[in-house]
């Protein structure tokens, strides 16, 4: 058999373990990998320098004791995402559910059939062939041949030609060597002698926490990859943008890095059993399309479900805090802050988790404060001023005895009323005065977030006094269209909100409401972003529902090398040249009609047509002067514009730069405009930036046209 012609060499029984003093032998330094499954391919990817010494000295530890069953020592890599259980050898996810993988330590790999990337082999065979290296350069015997477990032959012809054979299957009975089966493939011994890229690791220090929650259906980007595919590009290039743009702080030792972990919450809706009721009415015909719609467009409808909508926002709201304990357990030096970002759907159902939060003790506290001095004064006077309109001022001790403020009132029943003494008489007017601002309320524009049933108290519209009621924070169940749920509460106060591609904008205009209050702003977060590409379809804004009254443009994105993109700066070029040419012409044009039009004048008015002249020669030279202003559109600086308080004052609305090819054709690119924000560099530098920025920690160089 060819599998017998090869002599092998005696294996480490029969040879010493150690070579003789003086040999040129090194022992090879290994590396550890772990087998990334994708598509039913296996790929080796290295750990990081840092992982990999880590899992190399917990290996030398736990070989220590010989004779002895070790207990297995579980070693977190991956900055903490992934745990490796040494004995067991697997890579295990910690944050979320996925499938274990295997891990190695390797020296010794060879060169793939496929895509020519080099594969390791197993341990055991590694050491069998480091051994058999170790015995031909210390007896300086080559042409070494050994069979792997897989009948698969390795010839070491010296230290810089080892060859790896693939066993041919055939359909006779006839043998060849192994030089015969065939193209011979190269076998590399250690790590740095093959073409691999080792990533350095990643900082230790966490300086923020940020949750990532996914829109409809199971694929997040145009390359249908899942949530912690997508949420890990974004880390990576978090990664990079940090050391490119806050270098001076990282040499300072000020940042670390910003963790963003993803939230799933598209496998639990879908297997509560509404699959198999879809899959029963859904008709055979274009069965791939259909199945499509079940599995992704399906849940915009699952979402405005009482029943779904439930099981959405429990789902989001439990991992979310599920995965803010497993963090601060596995980081117990944690000091960091905590944001929020949801991508298309997702920033929809974190607005409405946001918009029905309960303000934390403290905020309740600094509530409590204002209400006092308001409320509970300014908030009595109010009932006070009520009863005097309704000419009832002698109850107004009745209702000062019961503390009753202006939001008490509107909550009081008929048997409240009794219970104060109050005869039916005037409690017929008083109930009628509720039930009639409670319909005024209702017809008027509200706020996001708060009840309709209790509109007046909870009514953030333009009207009345308001404004108080919005600083009581107070909670409502239900908002103004919004799906009747319990909303849960988060165990921790969001720093920032980000939304992606939101279309937050279209279902609260949907849902009847027309516009914001300025003065509202999320119970518990006070920072909100709006961030989207231009021809995203499913995107929209949120500025103009606060002021209504003006027309303006989103914040444009610096680009995060600092300047425009060069098709936008020549497309501003030519608008900027278009005008200057129009202008001219028509200055032109002007004059020369002019002096066709003109009637003969005495040459005793010379004076005067001199003056004219002058007076021609200033309109003509108008235009020169006035296209130097670029129009209005085109403007980069905007006078700041008052977008209330959902945002702490600044803006809300950020635009993206389209890349030159988008710009050729916005239907064709407007899939990818709204899957683009995984790997897009100026999104994450801006999330970078005002994350920073509420430590106090600024950007190396401030780019031109941010806020």
């Amino acid at each position: 058999m060819a599998a017998q012609e090869p002599p092998r060499p005696p294996p480490g029984a029969a040879e010493p373990a150690e070579p003789e003093p003086g040999g040129r032998y090194e022992a090879v330094v290994p590396h550890w990998f772990y087998c990334k499954v994708t598509d039913t391919r296996e790929r080796w990817v290295p750990f990081s320098a840092q992982d990999s010494e880590r899992l190399e000295e917990a290996h030398g530890a736990a070989s220590v004791p010989a004779g002895k069953a070790q207990d297995d020592v579980v070693v977190p890599t991956s900055g903490g995402r992934y745990d490796v259980h040494l004995r067991a050898r697997r890579r295990v996810a910690v944050y979320w559910e996925e499938e274990a993988t295997e891990v190695r330590r390797c020296t010794w790999f060879y060169k793939g059939d496929k895509d020519n990337k080099f594969i390791p082999y197993s341990e055991s065979f590694s050491e069998e062939l480091e051994e058999a290296y170790m015995i031909a350069v210390t007896l300086g015997e080559w042409k070494k041949k050994l069979e792997s477990p897989n009948r698969e032959v390795i010839i070491l012809h010296n230290p810089k030609l080892m060859v790896h054979y693939h066993p041919v299957a055939s359909s006779d009975d006839w043998v060849s060597t192994p030089t015969e089966q065939g193209r011979p493939r190269t076998v590399k011994r250690g790590v740095e002698n093959i073409a691999v890229e080792i990533p350095n690791g990643e900082p230790l220090q966490i300086d923020h926490l940020v949750f990532v929650v996914h829109g409809i259906g199971p694929a997040c980007d145009i390359r249908f990859r899942s949530i912690v595919q997508c949420v890990n590009d974004f880390r990576n290039v978090s990664l990079s943008m940090l050391q490119a743009h806050f270098k001076k702080a990282q040499e300072q030792q000020q940042v670390g890095r910003v963790e963003f972990l993803p939230v799933n919450w598209h496998s639990s809706l879908h297997s509560t059993g509404v699959d198999v009721d879809l899959e029963r009415i859904t008709l055979p015909s274009i069965n791939r399309l259909r199945h499509f719609i079940n599995d992704t467009i399906l849940d915009v409808f699952f979402y405005n479900s009482s029943t779904y909508c439930q099981t959405i926002v429990d789902t989001v709201a439990s991992e979310m805090n599920r995965l803010h304990q497993l963090f601060l357990q596995r980081n117990p030096q944690f000091k960091g802050g905590v944001s929020i970002a949801g991508h298309s759907l997702g920033s929809l159902i974190l607005f409405d988790l946001l918009t029905n939060q309960k303000a934390d003790p403290e905020e309740d506290e600094h509530c409590a404060q204002v209400s006092r001095t308001t409320s509970s004064m300014g908030g009595i006077e109010e009932v006070k001023e009520i009863l005097k309109k309704l000419e009832l001022p002698e109850y107004c001790d009745a209702f000062e005895k019961e503390k009753m403020d202006r939001q008490a009132l509107f909550l009081c029943t008929e048997k409240n009323l009794k219970e104060m003494g109050i005869p039916l008489g005037p409690r017929m007017k008083i109930l009628h005065y509720i039930s009639s601002k409670r319909e005024t309320k209702d017809q008027s524009s509200a706020a996001p977030g708060h009840s309709e049933r209790g509109a007046e108290p909870g009514s953030l519209s333009q009207h009345g006094d308001s404004s108080e009621d919005v600083r009581n924070c107070q909670y409502r169940d239900v908002g103004l269209g919004q799906v009747s749920a319990n909303y849960p509460q988060l165990n921790y106060k969001p720093s920032i909100f980000f939304a992606f591609g939101s279309p937050i904008g279209m279902f609260l205009t949907v849902r009847g409401v027309k516009r914001i209050d300025p003065n509202y702003s999320l119970p518990t977060c006070k920072g909100f972003f709006n961030i989207f590409h231009p021809f995203d379809p499913v995107a929209y804004r949120i500025e103009p529902m606060i002021v209504p009254e003006l027309e303006f443009e989103p914040m444009l994105l610096p680009h995060h090398k600092g300047r425009k993109r060069m098709h936008l700066e020549l497309k501003e070029g030519l608008t900027r040249m278009s005008v200057d040419l129009k202008n001219n012409l028509l200055g032109s044009l002007r004059v020369a009609w002019q002096s066709f039009t003109r009637a003969p004048v005495p040459a005793l008015e010379a004076g005067s047509t001199e003056a004219e002249a002058e007076t021609e020669a200033g309109t003509e030279k108008q235009p020169d002067t006035k296209p130097e202003e670029p129009p209005a559109a085109v403007k980069e600086e905007t006078p700041p514009i008052n977008v209330g308080r959902l945002n702490g004052g600044n803006r809300i609305d950020y635009v993206l730069q389209e890349k030159p090819i988008e710009s050729f054709n916005e239907y064709l690119f407007a899939l990818q405009g709204h899957l683009c924000y995984w790997e897009s560099e100026d999104t994450v530098l801006l999330v970078l930036k005002e994350i920073y920025q509420t430590q106090g920690i600024t950007l190396d160089q401030p780019l031109p046209g941010s806020q």
